[in-house]
């Protein structure tokens, strides 16, 4: 269990560095936990309950920072709550094969949109806020809550890349909000998986620890270097966690 337990903080360290500058951190992490042999739902909730604690470190830094939109998340939070709500209870009931088809199809969309269009995220070029956009963050807080708590493969890149699009922020202020949001779905999943216990908190509190750690040099990385450095890592992640998906499909 020793040597398990210092590979899965090894992983989880650099999951959470690349999870707080561009998204997508848990195709790093969740492989890892299910690797050594650890079930599948208690697998998904110790690698909730650990990115839970990342995300809240890097959420604490981008609020430090003046990168997080309270005004706008005000609207927007409940609704990651109970998508995730939503989301965890199913996923512990069925099983997400068909929903793998569709999320492989949006990230090679997102991913490849980034890449192509040149100037999308590098500029912050949000206005105001308006009932149309506010409509807008609700549908993506509450679908890709949901997603977070069923599946949760790529949903910071979702978030972040939906952020962008809706709010035209840039990349370093997307991540900002998306941390915000990630973190208060994955408490809503930590709630869920804790009652019915599926968290093994014995390796779950040190690997935490890691990942804030990690989560907390990857957000310095982010905001010291910018858009520019965001968005190449966040377009990698897209399509790694596509190749990913269909890697896994296949097999």
């Amino acid at each position: 269990m020793t040597n398990n337990l210092i590979f899965l903080c090894i992983i989880c360290f650099f999951s959470a560095v690349v999870d707080s500058i561009s998204g997508g951190g848990g195709i790093i992490s969740l492989p890892a936990f299910l690797l050594i042999g650890i079930p599948p739902h208690l697998a998904l909730g110790t690698n909730k309950f650990t990115s839970c604690c990342s995300t809240l470190s890097s959420s604490i830094k981008f609020t430090q920072s003046k990168k997080v939109d309270f005004k706008i998340l005000k609207y927007l939070l409940p609704f990651s709550f109970i998508g995730a709500t939503l989301g965890v209870n199913v996923v512990l009931s069925i099983k997400s094969r068909y929903l793998n088809v569709i999320v492989l199809i949006l990230l090679l969309f997102v991913g490849l949109y980034s890449l192509f269009s040149k100037n999308i995220g590098l500029e912050d070029k949000f206005k105001h806020i308006s009932p149309k956009n506010i409509c807008l963050g609700i549908i993506l807080a509450l679908s890709l809550g949901f997603y977070d708590g069923f599946l949760g493969a790529g949903v910071g890149t979702f978030l972040i890349f939906g952020l962008v699009s809706i709010y035209k922020f840039d990349f370093v202020r997307a991540s900002g909000n998306c941390k915000i949001m990630n973190f208060i779905g994955n408490v809503a999943s930590v709630l869920v998986f804790a009652i019915r216990g599926e968290i093994n908190y014995k390796i779950g509190i040190p690997i935490a620890l890691c990942m804030i750690i990690g989560a907390n040099l990857g957000t310095r990385i982010a905001l010291m270097k910018g858009s520019k450095l965001i968005k190449p890592i966040f377009i990698t992640m897209s399509l790694t966690v596509a190749v990913k998906l269909l890697y896994s499909m296949v097999l």
